[in-house]
C-alpha cells in the first residue's frame, strides 16, 4: 500500500507542477501577446483556466491521499482510540462515496453531455477538459481505500500532533547529535 500511494503521489506531484509551469508560461505568453505585440491571445488564457482546473483537481486528490482534508478535531481528540479509528473510517467511507457518486458518476455524465461542444477559442471539445472529474474521483476513490485500510492496520497515527512540541524535539535532537 505505501508503494502505491508513494507511487501515486509521484505522479501527481509531477502532473501538477507540470500543470502550474505550463499555467505561468502562458500567463507570461499572454502578458506578452497582449502588451508588447499589441495583439491578446486568447487561446492561452483560455487554456490556462482548462489547466487551473486540473491542477486543483489533481492537487485534491493528494490532499485525500495525505489524509489533509479540512476537519474540526475538538471532538474526536477527546475519544479513545478505538473511537477515533472507527471515526476516521466512517469519514474515509464518506470521502469515498462522495468521490464515486459526484466526482466519477457525474464527472462521466458531464463529460459525455460536453463531447458536442467546443471551446471557443482552442476548437477542442469541453469533455476533453472535463475528463479530469472522473479522474480525480477515481483518484480519491484509491486513495480512501488505502487510507482505510493503514487506519485498520494501525500504519495510519490517528493521535494529535502538536507542531510545536514536534519542532522542538527535532531541534533538539539535531543538537545532541
Amino acid at each position: 500500500m505505501k508503494q502505491l500511494r508513494s507511487i501515486l503521489n509521484q505522479i501527481l506531484n509531477v502532473l501538477a507542477g507540470v500543470s502550474f509551469l505550463a499555467m505561468v508560461a502562458l500567463t507570461c505568453w499572454q502578458v506578452f501577446t497582449r502588451y508588447i505585440l499589441q495583439h491578446p491571445s486568447s487561446w492561452s488564457e483560455e487554456l490556462v483556466s482548462y489547466l487551473f482546473a486540473w491542477m486543483a483537481l489533481l492537487g485534491s486528490s493528494i490532499v485525500v491521499g495525505e489524509r489533509g482534508h479540512m476537519n474540526i478535531p475538538i471532538l474526536v481528540d477527546k475519544m479513545g482510540p478505538a473511537a477515533k479509528k472507527a471515526l476516521s473510517i466512517v469519514a474515509e467511507i464518506i470521502a469515498c462515496l462522495f468521490a464515486g457518486v459526484i466526482l466519477v458518476f457525474g464527472g462521466i455524465q458531464i463529460t459525455n453531455l460536453a463531447m458536442g461542444q467546443m471551446t471557443s477559442s482552442l476548437g477542442v471539445a469541453i469533455g476533453i477538459f472535463y475528463i479530469v472529474l472522473p479522474l480525480s474521483g477515481v483518484l480519491n476513490i484509491i486513495y480512501t481505500i488505502i487510507n482505510i485500510v493503514e487506519i485498520a492496520n494501525g500504519s495510519i497515527n490517528l493521535e494529535p500532533v502538536n507542531e510545536t512540541e514536534k519542532v522542538l524535539e527535532e531541534a533538539n535532537a539535531r543538537k545532541e547529535a
